[in-house]
């Protein structure tokens, strides 16, 4: 075995100096994202040890591949060693004595516990705050937070409440794979803060010349053969870990540069550095059998452990010497050995060979592991599967003899163990255990594991599959739990009733987290149908089929859907599924705008003791408010969004807290808060790789923005994904708000017969489900499609029918459409000074909602009114509308009111962007430089803007001069 001098960190300058730069100006939140083996944390490493000199502090944390429900552990680790650096007790924040029972390191320098709280989501937060005024005690600090893609949830909703609220000194490093990964690292409730600087490095494997530079510092010669650096290049796909460690694997004395093929050929007897065990076993020929048992046992932990851990599951030195004469499995793989827990002192001098080899490192805690998950695996994978169970026999006897038994590990082993029993009782357990701490996702990802075993008991199955469709109906994911699901309901071993739970909950996650109602609502109704003999289950199934977002039943459907759950919850005594119908009943009343909804509401038991109930009371809030946001009620909504979200994560109820933050998106766009919206609309849409029918909320923002900025086929293709692709089948408020979208965006290229055709569909669908309230988006535009086209007598119907159906409705949204509608049909007709008088009705109550976008669209109707009369106030009405819709970023909108300015001969320049020099791009080049950037022709960009071609061509000609570019492909969309 060669001896090879400690790896370089090659081809990261840039990056190393964006980390650093990032570090030294607190606060910030820095994320290191590549695959496995690609240097993250050699990178960290670097960057600490450069950092300037100065009383700085480095806390180091680590999330885990095989994790217990411990929420904040990572956190909780890199706080235990700053005893040094805190102040005296008396001085730090009272706050902080709260973690005096999490912190026993540290208890005696901080003050006193103060009184436990009876509401454990006080518990919680008064928790967060005292880690945050630790850490501003300690400050400045970098808090450093390993495979942040292994966190749990509660330390994902600390990291968060961190980073929204930093203090002044901190600076948050956390490394993580985003392979298979879906979703942000910090998870979608994370949002940048404006102050706070948010970086994002990303590593990538090496290419050829990378590859050379670390193998050359590594063999310490600079005469490797081209022909040496592409094969091993080709082999290791540029990752410097699976670099590094087959460089390790080959002679000590290479053939020079006289003989390049050589070095090929020591390449090729190395074997092909993608299957790693190889080249472990070339490192571990070396050790003694003390000190391969030592890392064969860490192989088999899996996790970092202590030494004691390690030696137990090692077994006894001297049996694995005689064992390890003649093994098959080749050097450095001897056998495990007897069962016994063996030598203590032989078994620390093996682990310290190990580590002084470099095959094991040490980790912070006194735990000891190995660098990187690849080495793990390739070690484990050669160990002979009867000395693999043997070992883990030993894991699970030392691990059930800790003080707190980790039961997700204890599962692994018993299931590697082969032991079914143990196993299938350790996975309940700890299934049991993460959801009563609020960890849904982690009980569903152990019980998913156990039931896509072919070996767990056909016994164990039925018992599981309820508890799985119990965990999912709140969770986020849900592929493979349908996929299970559906699998397990074509078996027979599940009883009526049984059965009839599992189904009801398939088809709530269907409808819900798969949003596909088409599919889940007929499975909730097969399920209805075995629920005879349980009547509190079956008025959960109604009151889901209650809901009028989805379906194509009438309101009065709907309707008695509900007054049957509640008739059937009232006759039993179940906490859960009582909260269950009643916030169903309170988002029934919400989304209808029925003037009782508050008083629903209130009864809410949010305060209840229970986490089942008060998921349930989550789950209610965030329909709460995604409904009044529908019917124009914000500050409700944004008072139910803070509850929603406090009690989503409180108990773990992810789909809710998705919704919420996708609901809101849409909140913010009708609010007029568009600055970087799109952005964070895109941002949380590729976040649902695997729920992409519950994101049309943020399709359909994106679709209103295209639609605003004369984006034409993205608009349609938004609004598409929105729900227009199958209508039926989707949110029907969100649907008839994109179908009122694609009218707009029909008539605003003259394809009237379109429009029309889109408006007949949508207010079909609209008047056949009878909840008026929903056609604030749609009406006024059905009715101006319908009175452009001549079809006056359709579009008067409408007005009177939409004005009938919302009549009475605590909706103040299509109140101020009606009035929009109005307008609409009064110019075409034309009454003039009426529809002028409607519009400005319509434009106050936009303006108070608020819904600025809307109160601009009204302002130009208003203007266009007078201006068909003659009145000189139009012109005045044209700039207001033009410059709120510039505000906004409806380029668009605002080049038309423009264009109708200059028309009438009043010169309205544009405003000046805040960003001036002899290389700036003015407003109208930013404009045109965005549509080039699209893809846009001249003769596009003319009709988007309102110009003529010619005026086109001489902005664009501006633009690539200004940017220095010679070609159109070359313009990026300006920032």
């Amino acid at each position: 075995m060669s001896i090879v001098p400690p790896p370089p960190l090659v081809g990261r300058a840039t990056e190393l100096r964006t980390l650093i730069d990032a570090v030294t100006r607190p606060p910030a939140v820095v994320l290191v994202e590549g695959e496995a083996g690609i240097g993250k944390t050699r990178l960290v490493r670097a960057a600490l040890d450069r950092l300037p000199s100065g009383d700085r502090a480095v806390l180091l944390g680590y999330c885990h591949q095989i994790r217990e429900p411990f929420p904040y552990g990572p956190v909780f680790e890199a706080l235990r060693d700053i005893r040094g650096r805190l102040p005296a007790a008396h001085r730090l924040n009272p706050v902080t004595g709260a973690l005096r029972a999490h912190l026993p390191e540290l208890a005696g320098v901080l003050p006193p516990s103060p009184q436990p709280l009876d509401d454990p989501r006080a518990e919680r937060h008064r928790v967060f705050r005292a880690i945050r005024a630790l850490l501003a005690a300690v400050g400045p600090a970098v808090l450093v937070v390993e495979d942040l893609h292994w966190a749990d949830d509660g330390t994902l909703d600390l990291l968060r409440f961190l980073t929204g609220q930093p203090p002044q000194g901190l600076a948050v490093v956390a490394t993580c794979r985003r392979d298979g990964v879906a979703g942000p690292p910090l998870g979608r409730a994370y949002r940048h803060q404006p102050d706070t600087a948010n970086v994002v490095v990303r590593l990538t494997p090496l290419d050829a010349s990378g590859v050379a530079s670390l193998a050359g510092a590594l063999l310490e010669r600079s005469d490797l053969s081209p022909g040496f650096v592409t094969r091993l290049h080709e082999r290791t796909a540029g990752i410097p870990f699976v670099v590094e460690e087959l460089v390790r694997s080959l002679p000590a004395s290479l053939p020079g540069a006289d003989d390049p093929d050589a070095l090929d050929r020591a390449v090729d007897r190395a074997g092909a550095p993608l299957l790693l065990r190889e080249a472990m076993a070339e490192r571990m020929a070396g050790l003694s059998p003390a000190a391969a048992g030592a890392v064969r046992a860490a192989a088999v932990l899996r996790l970092p452990a202590g030494e004691e851990l390690i030696t137990a599951v090692g077994g006894d030195p001297a049996a694995l010497s005689s064992a390890g004469q003649g093994a098959a499995a080749g050097p450095g793989f001897a056998g495990l050995g007897s069962v016994g827990l063996g030598s203590v002192g032989l078994g620390s001098v093996g682990l310290a060979e190990a580590l002084r080899a470099g095959v094991l490192h040490e980790h912070p805690g006194g735990r000891y592991g190995f660098r990187h998950a690849l080495a793990q695996q390739a070690v484990y994978d050669v160990i002979p599967g009867p000395e693999r169970r043997s070992a883990h026999v030993r894991a699970m006897a030392a691990l059930a003899a800790t003080e707190a038994p980790p039961l997700v590990q204890l599962a692994f082993h018993a299931r590697q163990a082969g032991n079914i029993d143990a196993w299938v009782s350790h996975g309940t357990a700890a299934a049991q255990q993460a959801a009563a701490l609020g960890d849904t996702a982690l009980a569903v990802e152990v019980v998913e594991g156990m039931l896509d075993d072919p070996d767990l008991p056909v016994r164990d199955r039925g018992p599981l599959v309820l508890m799985l469709s119990r965990f999912a109906a709140t969770g986020l994911s849900h592929q493979r739990v349908v996929r299970l699901l559906r699998q397990v309901l074509r078996g027979d071993f599940l009883s009526r009733d049984v059965r009839g739970e599992v189904r009801l909950n398939l088809g709530v996650v269907l409808s819900n987290q798969a949003g596909d109602a088409a599919a889940g609502r007929p499975e909730i109704m097969a399920a209805l149908a075995e629920l005879n003999d349980r009547p509190t289950l079956a008025a959960r199934g109604w009151a889901s089929m209650a809901m009028p977002e989805w379906g194509a039943e009438s309101l009065a459907e709907h309707a008695e859907w509900m007054a049957r759950a509640e008739a059937l919850v009232a006759t039993a005594d179940n906490p859960e599924l009582s909260a269950a119908v009643l916030a169903n009943r309170a988002s029934f009343e919400m989304t209808t705008g029925s003037p009782g909804a508050f008083d629903v509401a209130a009864r809410l038991p949010a305060e209840d003791p229970r986490t089942g109930v008060r998921r349930e009371v989550a789950r209610a809030y965030c329909n709460l408010h995604d409904s009044a946001t529908t019917v124009g009620l914000y500050a409700a909504a944004e008072r139910f969004a803070r509850e929603g979200r406090r009690l989503a994560l409180e108990t773990g109820a992810q789909y809710p807290a998705f919704l919420l933050a996708a609901s809101a998106i849409r909140r913010e766009w009708l609010t007029g808060r568009w600055d970087g919206l799109r952005d964070r609309a895109a941002s949380l849409g590729e976040s649902a790789t695997e729920t992409p029918l519950i994101a049309v909320d943020l399709w359909l923002v994106l679709g209103l923005l295209a639609l605003a900025t004369g984006e034409w086929e993205e608009a349609v293709r938004q609004f598409h994904r929105a729900g227009l692709d199958a209508p039926e089948a989707r949110n029907v408020p969100v649907v008839t708000a994109a179908a009122g979208g694609l009218v707009d965006l029909h008539l605003a290229r003259g394809a009237g017969d379109e429009a029309v055709a889109e408006a007949g569909r949508a207010v079909a669908r609209l008047r056949r489900k009878g909840v008026w309230v929903w056609g604030a988006g749609l009406v006024p535009s059905a009715v101006a499609a319908f009175a452009r086209a001549g079809r006056m007598e359709t579009a008067a119907e409408l007005v009177d029918e939409y004005a009938a159906g919302i009549a009475g409705r605590v909706a103040p949204a299509a109140h101020a459409a009606l009035d929009a509608a109005r307008g609409a049909l009064a110019a075409a007709e034309p009454r003039h000074a009426d529809a002028a008088a409607f519009y400005a009705r319509a434009r106050e109550a936009y303006a108070a909602l608020p819904q600025p976008y809307a109160a601009a669209r009204s302002a130009e109707g208003e203007a266009r009114s007078r201006l068909a009369l003659g009145d000189g106030a139009a012109a005045a009405g044209y700039r207001e509308a033009a410059e709120s819709y510039a505000r906004l970023g409806a380029t668009h909108d605002a080049a038309r009111c423009r264009r109708v300015l200059r028309d009438i001969g009043v010169d309205v320049p544009l405003p000046r962007g805040g960003r001036r020099g002899a290389g700036a791009l003015s407003q109208r080049e930013r404009e045109v430089a965005r549509l080039v950037a699209l893809g846009r022709t001249n003769r596009e960009i003319a009709d988007v803007l309102f110009l003529s071609t010619r005026t086109v061509e001489t902005h664009v000609a501006t633009v690539l001069r200004k940017l220095g570019v010679r070609s159109r492909t070359q313009i990026a969309p300006p920032a």
